[in-house]
């Protein structure tokens, strides 16, 4: 890891993405941090602990806070005040807060402490080592920390961590497009796996292109590997003048909006 092995790291909430984070620390393998997570969850703490003698269960959250040096928050928004409001930090202490509609004015009352707040979107990739994390604001340590699991990107003002969270809740859609595109081809008398065995890779190399040319506009991109007059153009142009491009817009705005008033 990019934190030295000396570092205690605590999760309160053991989720779907504290098992991401602490998979993908694990896979490490050499001079692995002392990890603390909550009983919450019992079959996923339980599984981590499995993983590695590094791993411990706490008896409490307030265990966790009370040894870690590293704390992240990986709770659900709709519980993270009351859980929050309940523990006792330590002056000094770093809080890594994964609730993404939970502004700093918010965290800093529930912790009523003197503490280093720092906000981060982690996705499930970074079990895997190939996750993209927004971080604001800029801390090395945090960056450091998800680097190692990916790719960290800080941002200068909340406004592009708000801008950024809101693109990362393109996951559901991303699949939810590519379902949509499976079961049409399925009422067409295609096997679902044969759809879905050709679509994703389709959708895996269109996204590696982008990644590998970033100097290239993406509106370049779209006219380079859509012919003109060819049957892309018409995809594109079809499914932008029904709505399409229009539905999406809506929807960012919607979560944009959800993002900013926390």
């Amino acid at each position: 890891m990019a934190l030295p092995a000396s570092t205690r790291l605590g999760f309160i909430g053991t989720g779907t993405i504290t098992e991401a984070i602490v998979t993908g620390i694990l896979s490490d393998g050499e001079d692995l941090p002392d990890i603390i997570v909550s009983p919450r969850s019992a079959a996923t703490a339980g599984r981590l602990a499995a993983r590695s003698p590094k791993v411990r269960i706490a008896g409490d959250n307030r265990q966790v806070v009370d040894e870690a040096d590293m704390v992240f928050l990986a709770i659900r928004p709709d519980v993270a005040e009351e859980v929050v409001r309940a523990l006792h930090f330590r002056p000094g202490q770093l809080v890594v807060s994964l609730v993404a509609t939970a502004d700093h004015e918010s965290l800093r009352q529930w912790i009523d402490a003197p503490v280093e707040i720092v906000r981060a979107v982690p996705l499930p990739f970074v079990a895997t080592r190939s996750g993209v994390t927004v971080v604001f604001p800029p801390a090395p340590a945090v960056e450091a920390f998800f680097a190692a699991l990916g790719t960290a990107v800080p941002c200068r003002s909340v406004e592009e961590f708000a801008l950024l969270t809101t693109a990362s809740t393109l996951m559901g859609s991303y699949f939810g497009i590519m379902d949509h595109v499976v079961g049409w081809l399925g009422e067409k008398g295609m096997p679902t796996e044969q759809a879905r065995a050709y679509l994703a890779p389709l959708f895996s190399s269109l996204s590696a292109v982008a990644v590998n040319a970033p100097s290239r506009s993406l509106e370049d991109l779209r006219h380079e590997y859509s012919t003109k007059g060819g049957l892309n153009e018409q995809m594109f142009v079809r499914f932008h003048a029904h709505g399409g491009t229009d539905a999406l817009t809506t929807a960012l705005e919607s979560v944009l909006d959800r993002v900013r008033k926390r």
